[in-house]
């Protein structure tokens, strides 16, 4: 485990301030686990629009990523800095943590090594860890040669900034696929990898929480996507105990290959022949861990607080025998507004989150609800029927 830098303040001192870089929904729950501690939170927000945190701190940053001056005047106001997403650049990070002193979970060692795509296959790889087939795709010519060894259709990814299927190119020769490099920034120098097909059954995750004090592992969860964006997470996964077991097994090496503090997602794909590969990480809170909110007796978010600020970790086991998560996604274009929340209210098992973001777009994630039951399949058939009587 690496050595932490001390923090300015211990966790339970008055005035301890976490500073989130990123401030959407994850932070903004991650956030209300620091008040139940007494903490106070601040934010390094990138977009021009109030941010979700934004309604719960006066302490407001802004700027982009590569701004290192203003990221080192956000780090001067806090007692430590934690990550709501993934797009920075390490070596960033590292010169912000060693001008200020403030530490930084997951560390920039950690964060370096998933930091892109390119990277994150390749050090899981070398840790033991199945992957799919993967190449760094240098310029239109290695193409074809990918095709053929790994079979058509393959997938094109830029290495860095995808998330919720942007950044992601399914190509099926290579014509399609100059078209896409193009498209990913291959010919402006941005790094883009060619992944190969895989045939999964089913796509599984499990959330990681790792510091000094130990490691715990979630449960492992179902993950069903809509247009390469998750849609719903169903818990447990409705595969045989021992796959259930050895994901979980297998996000903790994962988590032990990065030295990670913090909280980390991990995402798999479960093939044909009940193989699992590691697909892609998150060295933050992660939409497969929402559940754990009502669904496990310490969230992630719990989790997340209490891992980077060297705390005990938290009990991740169950509360109910099921649960399943939907995320509500933007229905059309203009000011936020969510009809009819009373019915959803009224169900004593049913539990609703909205994001508090001014603006609504068609498959942005607004919300989520969590219906916990004693059946995977009936609790399932609830949830969706709850959620299609949302609009937002």
């Amino acid at each position: 485990m690496t050595q932490r830098i001390p923090n300015k303040r211990t966790p339970f001192d008055a005035g301890f301030t976490i500073g989130f870089i990123g401030g959407g929904q994850l932070a903004r729950m991650s956030a209300l686990q620091a008040f139940r501690f007494g903490m106070k939170i601040a934010v390094y927000a990138t977009s021009r629009d109030t941010e979700p945190v934004e309604h719960m701190t006066p302490t407001v940053f802004r700027g982009n990523l590569n701004d290192e001056k203003a990221l080192i005047d956000f780090a001067k106001n806090c007692d430590l800095i934690t990550l709501e997403n993934e797009f920075l650049d390490s070596s960033i990070l590292e010169r912000v943590q060693v001008a200020t002193g403030t530490p930084i979970f997951p560390s920039p060692k950690s964060f370096g090594l998933i930091e892109d795509k390119l990277t994150e296959k390749q050090t899981f790889k070398d840790a033991g860890i199945s992957v799919a087939p993967f190449r760094h795709i240098k310029s239109p010519s290695d193409l074809g040669p990918f095709g053929e060894e790994f079979g058509w259709p393959y997938v094109l990814k830029s290495a860095k900034g995808g998330y919720d299927g942007y950044g992601n190119t399914t190509v099926r020769n290579t014509e399609e696929g100059m078209k896409a490099w193009s498209k990913l920034g291959g010919n402006d120098g941005r790094t883009v990898i060619a992944e190969a097909f895989v045939p999964f059954t089913m796509e599984l995750a499990v959330m990681v929480a790792r510091n000094q004090t130990g490691t715990v592992a979630y449960p492992c969860v179902e993950s069903i996507q809509q247009g390469h964006i998750c849609k719903e997470i169903i818990v447990p996964a409705r595969v045989p105990e021992a796959i259930q077991v050895q994901a979980q097994e297998l996000a903790k090496i994962a988590g032990e290959a990065i030295d990670g503090i913090g909280l980390f997602g991990f995402e798999f794909f479960l093939t044909h022949d009940n193989q699992i590969l590691l697909n892609e990480s998150a060295p933050r809170p992660h939409n497969s861990g929402h559940y754990t909110i009502e669904g496990c007796v310490t969230s992630q978010f719990e989790n997340h607080i209490r891992a980077v600020c060297g705390l005990p970790l938290g009990d991740t086991s169950l509360l109910a025998p099921a649960a399943v998560m939907i995320n509500l996604l933007g229905t059309f274009d203009g000011p936020a507004k969510a009809r009819p929340v009373t019915p959803i209210l009224e169900i004593s098992n049913a539990h609703l989150h909205i994001y508090g973001k001014s603006h609504s777009r068609m498959g942005r994630k607004m919300a989520h609800l969590t219906v916990l039951g004693a059946d995977v399949e009936e609790t399932l058939t609830q949830a969706r029927q709850l959620a299609e009587k949302i609009t937002i």
